[in-house]
This record gives structure tokens, sequence and C-alpha cells, in this order.
């Protein structure tokens, strides 16, 4: 028999975070994470000593995820990638500076006389605008209804994309995104040592605090009782807890529970939308071009970020630099091969006679970023609790309310946790 008060499933950023709010009110938490090694999409793969994140990572300084580490007390090594950078766009296989500033909106050879006001007036309201208020509408009809210059709503819709990793305007809830894109024009950390430093810091502080954790150990079943959940393992371990947490996929927790077919998590995981992307990651001896640090798609929905420009990522001085292909979650035809070709002829545009640079390289054909978001074909939030089941909630980047992306793993894991122990505290106060 293991005594344990909690079994969080999934060893990632929701998991990790979860298991810290835990561990701080004095539960017995242990971790099983099916991989052998935590941290999901947020590990970061050392190739050589050129430290690579699956694909390209932002912390946003004004985001959900960051007040919450800093909540625990974690602090991050890095910048703010967002000082002291020009923002390029390609158009029509051209490159063009994206205006940030009084002057550069002036300047700017993108945009008409009437579309730098449009613009000046689109970018005032993004950094000061309250958009609590806005009504359940799609990003589009908002930008279509907002933004009366189409250039303007190509480098709107760029942003979009950029803060959220989504290319889905016709289904994206409005305010979601205009609050993440004004997180974005907040500041983004990039992290020195990738996003693992992220992970060890919450393994480490969950470990101090006496959190068990197992590598290598997969769920293959939860069975649901009133007083307690059940937990099978594949090498035929139980764990008898009673809470769970449960990080994975919406498909893959449906399967995992026993019984759930009649529960709202079959209702959250048929309304959910993944989202993937296909990313190209290199390390260089140099950049080939130094003026092109940050440019985003603007008839083309991919973006180029030198990560090395905010973050230490090698110990030689080898460049981090990633090129995403954002798909689009509506249509899922997918071309591994046709997006390669698209990203490296970015790179071509970008940094001529690049190949001979590289040193390293990853490549990730369907990288899947979230396994939902915020959208209109979404009936109200997912979790953390799943009604019909005491003892079992639900966390992950998919469980956003209104947060996205890491913002969305982050704040469920806290919100699963919270609830587990509002509710034993309720229940003792009953008991009482």
């Amino acid at each position: 028999m293991n005594n344990f008060d909690v079994a969080i499933i999934g060893g990632g950023l929701a998991g990790l975070t979860a298991a810290n709010f835990l561990a701080r009110v004095g539960k017995k938490v242990v971790v099983l994470e099916k991989s052998n090694r935590l941290g999901g999409r947020a590990m970061t793969n050392d190739k050589n000593g050129v430290l690579m994140n699956l694909g390209a990572h932002g912390l946003y300084l004004e985001g959900q995820a960051m007040k919450i580490l800093t909540e625990l007390g974690i602090t991050l090594p890095g910048e703010d990638a967002s000082k002291s950078v020009q923002i390029q766009g390609i158009w029509k296989s051209a490159v063009y500076t994206i205006p940030t500033n009084f002057s550069s909106i002036l300047s700017s050879s993108l945009l008409s006389w009437k579309a730098k006001i449009v613009f000046s007036k689109l970018m005032l309201k993004l950094m000061k605008g309250n958009f609590d208020s806005i009504p359940e509408i799609s990003l589009s009809d908002w930008a279509e209804a907002e933004i009366s210059d189409p250039m303007v709503r190509h480098i709107f819709y760029s942003l979009c994309r950029l803060t959220t990793y989504t290319s889905a305007p016709t289904v994206q809830r409005a305010k979601p995104v205009l609050k993440q894109v004004k997180r974005g024009l907040d500041g983004v950390l990039y992290v020195d040592g990738g996003w693992e430093t992220i992970i060890q810091k919450l393994k480490k502080q969950a470990a101090e605090a006496d959190v068990e954790f197992f590598n290598s150990k997969t769920v293959i079943e939860i069975e649901h009782h009133e007083q307690f959940q059940s937990i099978r393992c594949s090498d035929g371990e139980v764990f008898t807890v009673p809470d769970c947490i449960i990080t994975a996929p919406p498909k893959e927790t449906l399967n995992m529970i026993n019984g759930s077919d009649h529960t709202s998590l079959r209702t959250w995981t048929e309304q959910a939308i993944p989202v993937t992307a296909c990313c190209l990651d290199l390390g260089m001896k140099k950049l080939p071009n130094p003026h092109h640090q940050f440019v985003l798609g603007l008839d083309q929905s991919l973006f180029f970020t030198n990560q090395s420009r905010a973050a230490k990522l090698s110990d030689n001085g080898t460049i981090v630099v990633s090129l995403v292909k954002y798909h689009n979650p509506i249509d899922q035809s997918i071309h591994p091969q046709a997006d390669k070709e698209q990203l490296e002829a970015a790179m071509d545009l970008l940094h001529p006679d690049w190949r001979k640079d590289v040193v390293e390289q990853q490549f990730l054909p369907k990288m899947t970023v979230v396994h939902d978001f915020p959208h209109l074909k979404r009936s109200g939030n997912p979790g953390p609790a799943i009604p019909q089941m005491k003892g079992i909630y639900i966390a992950g980047d998919w469980c956003g309310h209104e947060e996205v992306l890491a913002d969305a793993a982050v704040a469920s894991g806290k919100r699963a946790a919270l609830q587990i122990v509002k509710t034993n505290e309720l229940f003792l106060v009953k008991e009482g």
C-alpha cells in the first residue's frame, strides 16, 4: 500500500505546478510520468551542448505562468526578448519593417498614410485597452469590425498567431486572444538554458517538499470510487489515493478513466480542437544577416526568431534560431515536406547561405502546441473538477479558461490543486 494524498499523472508544467501548491499545504504527493524524463513539451533537448526547446518558447512577463512561478518563489534567468528588437514582416517575398513606435510608423513603406493612422489607433488600443467587456465573438469578426485597413489586419493577425500559436481567427474567441496580444506587447522572457530550467526549478522545489517522482510510469487505468481512486500502471503497480490530477491530453484522459463516457469529460473531449505547428530549430555558428532577428509572416503563417539574442542556449557561442509554420487547426491537411521547404525558403530570404553555418538542427513536422484553446465551439471551461467523479481533476494546456499555451498549463495546475484543498477543507468542516 502506498500512502499518498494526491497522485498527479504527468510531470509537465501543469503537473509540477499542482505538486508544488499541494506540497505547500502539507499534502503527500506522487507524480507519475510515463516518459523517462519530466517536462512534457517544456523539455529542452541538448544537442552536443546546443540547447533546443521544442520549437520557439517565450514566457509572457505579465502572463499567468510568470505570476504563478513568482508566487512559488521561482526566479528565472534570461532577458526580455522584446527589448531593442526591430520587428520585421515578410510580404510577397520581401522583408519590411513593422512599425513599433511613432517614428517608424511615419517612415514605414508597408503602410499608406491612412493605414498609419489606423495602425496607430490599433496599437494604442492593444496596449491600453480593457477587453473584459468584449462579447463572445470570433477574432475575425472583431478584426473586421475594428480594423478598416487590410494591411493593418494582416499585421494584427500575425501578432495574434505569434502570441497564441494558433491560426484560426474564425473560431478563436476574440477576448482571450486580445488579452494575450496585450501581454505579448508587455514583454516576453527567453529563458537561459531553455525551458528545462523551469522544469528543474519546479522539480527541485517540489522534491524539497517531499513530493515523490516516478518516471517511466505509465498509467493505463483509473477506477473511480466515492472515497478513493485506484490508479493502475502498466508495470502492475497500483496507487490508491483520495484525489488525483490528470494532466494528459483529453482523449487519453477519457480513455484512462473507467466510466467517464457519461461525464463532462466526454463533452470537453469532443469539443477540443488540437493545434499543431511545424518547427525548425537551428544551431548556427553565426547569423548571416544580423539585421533579421525577429520576423513575422504577413501573407504566410510563419515566424522566425533568434532565441539567443535574449537567452544563453550554448556555452560555445552557437546561436539558436527557430522557425515556426502555424497549422490551421480547422483544416488538418498537413504536408511536412512542403512545410519544411517553406521554412527553409524563409531562411533563404532572411539569411542567404545560412546552411553553411548550421551545426545542429531539429525538425518537428507536427508538434502539438496545445490540445485545445478558447474557441466558439466550446461550451464552458474544462475543469478543474469532473463534477460527476469526486476526487478526479484535470489540468493541462487544454484546460485553460481564458489563458492559452503555458499560461493555461500553469494556471490550470494551480486551479486543480487549490480545488482539492478547498474541497478537503469543506469536507472537514462538514464532518466537524
